[in-house]
């Protein structure tokens, strides 16, 4: 009999970026692989694709907790095995084996600023949750070493599952449009592109006193996108990049993100923390030239293909600014590194690693019976 395996899939619809992307992307893969898996996807409301007849959605208006009550009876009674792709809360109350996404442990981390409301329930429920779980499917070995330190029991189930960035970030016509989606969004000149949501983790400050301390040379040549939706306690950082003349264009369709990724002259993401970094990734694979933070899972993701710097320092920051752009060669190296370094990573690769854990929880039931 073909297993069935429950998925938590809401944030492919409430959340834009992060967690939401990674659900976009994950569910058309795993409905591209081939086999007769089943797949129920629990959520509030549908994500507008085809994925097929494998798929079912099961759609519960509940707010939380009371979501994660319901879809752990449903799963439990339905499936062989579950995803939790967006708590450790779900994993409680599953009698059916679960496998939590771990994405990061930024609450858990001095310095990394996390959303308050957040961080208090990843605290509240990671103990209990990760106890529960049959599995841990962490997406960079980076986050799996801080799992197995903040939780010295999940290592022998903490598998690392990485992520990767989807085929139209490599759209060869991406380059071609990048003039027509600059001056579509208000960029007027060569441009320095940093992308995701405005929140203290991503650092900008320190890339905005960077770029404050340029010289005037550059800042005339250049200007400073910041592409990605509002977080949380972004005020500060809005009225500064405000205050400096830096472009706020909001959130950005990937199509035209990728037209953008290909133009700009330097990708700049000097992040404080990354469970995986996923717009390094598409960066990469649009080859644009990146700048990024030599902590967390960021090496691990770009290998040789970026400039690494220390985030804490903001004379690195702008070191780094101005040894790419004022070296048109190493520029070249790194779009041609880039795109390279990119195809290690596919979301085949992603659902595949995905569906073999959940596989292998759902063996396991049937062995014990």
């Amino acid at each position: 009999m073909s297993p069935t395996f429950g998925i938590d899939a809401r944030a492919a619809v409430e959340v834009p970026a992060g967690r939401g992307r990674v659900m976009r992307e994950l569910l058309p893969a795993l409905a591209a692989l081939d086999g007769d898996d089943r797949f129920v996807l629990y959520a509030r409301k549908p994500m507008q694709a085809e994925l097929g007849e494998r798929f079912e959605w099961r759609l519960m208006r509940l707010p939380d907790p009371l979501w994660h009550l319901e879809a752990a009876r449903l799963a439990s009674r339905d499936c062989d095995a579950f995803l939790s792709s967006n708590s450790y809360l779900t994993c409680w109350f599953t009698r059916c084996p679960s496998a939590p996404i771990v994405y990061d442990l930024v609450p858990f981390l001095e310095g990394t600023s996390p959303q308050r409301r957040s961080a208090i329930i990843e605290r509240a429920t990671i103990d209990i949750g990760v106890r529960r779980a049959g599995a841990l499917i962490c997406i960079s070995e980076a986050t799996r070493a801080d799992l197995v330190d903040r939780v010295p029991s999940s290592e022998r189930r903490a598998v690392v599952v990485p992520l990767a960035a989807d085929d139209r970030f490599a759209d060869p016509a991406a380059r071609d449009r990048a003039p027509e989606v600059a001056i579509r969004h208000g960029i007027e000149r060569p441009y320095v592109l940093a992308a995701g949501t405005l929140e203290p983790r991503k650092n900008l400050p320190r890339l905005l006193g960077a770029w404050a301390a340029l010289p005037d040379t550059l800042r005339e040549s250049y200007e400073l996108v910041l592409v990605g939706p509002v977080g949380w306690e972004a005020d500060p950082i809005i009225d500064a990049a405000r205050a400096a003349r830096i472009r706020l264009p909001g959130y950005i369709p990937d199509a035209d993100l990728a037209a953008l990724y290909a133009g700009c002259e330097l990708f700049c993401y000097p992040s404080l923390y990354e469970g995986f970094g996923l717009p390094v990734l598409e960066a990469l694979r649009a080859g644009a030239p990146v700048l990024t933070s030599n902590l967390s899972s960021l090496p691990e993701v770009t290998g040789d293909a970026a400039l690494l710097v220390d985030p804490l320092s903001v004379e690195a920051i702008g070191d780094g600014i101005q040894r790419i752009l004022g070296d048109a060669g190493l520029r070249e190296r790194l779009r041609v590194a880039g795109p390279k370094r990119a195809e290690l990573f596919s979301w085949e690769r992603t659902a595949r690693g995905t569906r073999d854990v959940l596989r292998a929880l759902a063996a396991a039931r049937r062995r014990r019976r």
